[in-house]
């Protein structure tokens, strides 16, 4: 049987992340991660891409990316997406199950639309001035070196940033130094709550 859990502690899948990242900051690489979702072909389709935070008092995960990517046509036709997310200095995997909200600049919604320009101004410049480059993936048939770009710090997303955010429902978590595997999952609480259950299985 599984235990339900509310708030933090050690089985709290969250709590566990962000102590891995605490713990693993040092690393630069610590902050990438793979994001797998289903190519328009039906087969897997994997990319490292870099953590952006949670989004505000969730457990949600925020993804910068380009729109004209094809990772973005495949979460509009199948929007579930797994992480997969290694540390190496604690030796702890996570692999986090769930939907993917696309947010780009044609959201309806304004508090969306609101999340996308927070995140765009939490990147740095030289990664804002990569969503000016040429469309990604395409063969580049320009032998005229690349152009430097500008960007004003003060203008707003372009039209291909885009904000990814995953709405967990699955996590495994394996800890390879303590042998310890535990897999969460959602529910519903009595009160019409999401709610996690934690079970421990085997490595």
């Amino acid at each position: 049987m599984g235990t339900t859990i509310t708030g933090g502690g050690p089985w709290n899948w969250k709590q566990l992340l962000v102590n891995a990242i605490d713990s693993n900051s040092k690393l630069k690489h610590s902050s990438f991660l793979q994001f797998a979702t289903i190519g328009l072909n039906g087969r897997p389709s994997n990319r490292t891409v870099v953590f952006r935070g949670f989004e505000d008092q969730t457990d949600n995960i925020k993804i910068n990316t380009d729109t004209r990517t094809p990772k973005v046509d495949e979460l509009k036709h199948n929007p579930f997406a797994e992480i997969c997310w290694y540390f190496t200095d604690s030796w702890e995997q996570f692999r986090i199950n769930g939907r993917v909200h696309v947010i780009d600049g044609t959201n309806p919604d304004p508090l969306k639309l609101q999340q996308r320009e927070k995140s765009w101004f939490a990147s740095s410049l030289k990664s804002r001035l990569q969503y000016m480059g040429p469309t990604p993936g395409i063969p580049n048939l320009s032998e005229q070196p690349t152009q430097d770009l500008s960007l004003d710090p003060s203008t707003g997303p372009v039209t291909a940033f885009c904000l990814l955010v995953l709405d967990p429902d699955q996590v495994d978590y394996l800890n390879l130094k303590t042998n310890k595997r535990l897999a969460f999952s959602t529910g519903v609480s009595a009160n019409g709550d999401k709610c996690w259950t934690v079970e421990e299985v085997n490595p």
